[in-house]
């Protein structure tokens, strides 16, 4: 009979396959297509694939490996960044790219055990500074670097 020898292994699997059934199903609605001819839906499903691929790998060294018990969940960091990341998602528009994934990095650096704020604002400065450059110059995305809430457009 199989046992679970590496429990984080395992669970991991089991989250990460939940996760691709979960984006497999939303894109139902959408067309795949073939390699040949791609839908809108191909990528993401081919993306989705390799999630539950790799689900499945993590699932089995579950039971291959030894590993450690599964320990406290360190909540106030499950939290902080849950909170940062929603934070994005609700200030975009209004605060435009570069202000709004500064204050979802800033957030989240108060998850760390020992918060430094000199470490805090460098993160936050390289981060904001690298994204824009790679997505909004390089990649040429439509972000509005700062939004209506700060006067931009």
């Amino acid at each position: 009979m199989l046992s679970i020898r590496n429990p984080k292994d395992f669970f991991t699997g089991i989250l990460l396959l939940v996760i691709a059934a979960v984006f497999a199903y939303g894109l139902t609605e959408l067309q795949i297509g073939t390699a040949y001819r791609m839908g809108p839906g191909y990528f993401p499903m081919v993306l989705t694939g390799m999630l539950a691929v790799f689900a499945v790998i993590i699932l089995v060294n579950g039971f291959t490996t030894d590993g450690e018990a599964i320990g406290e969940i360190p909540w106030k960091a499950l939290i902080v960044v849950t909170l940062s990341v929603a934070s994005y998602g609700v200030t975009l528009k209004g605060l435009g790219f570069v202000l709004s994934l500064g204050l979802t990095v800033l957030i989240s650096t108060f998850a760390a055990e020992r918060w430094d704020a000199k470490a805090a604002v460098a993160l936050t400065i390289g981060l904001v500074a690298s994204c824009f450059v790679i997505f909004v110059k390089g990649l040429g995305l439509p972000l509005s670097p700062f939004g209506p809430w700060v006067g931009g457009y």
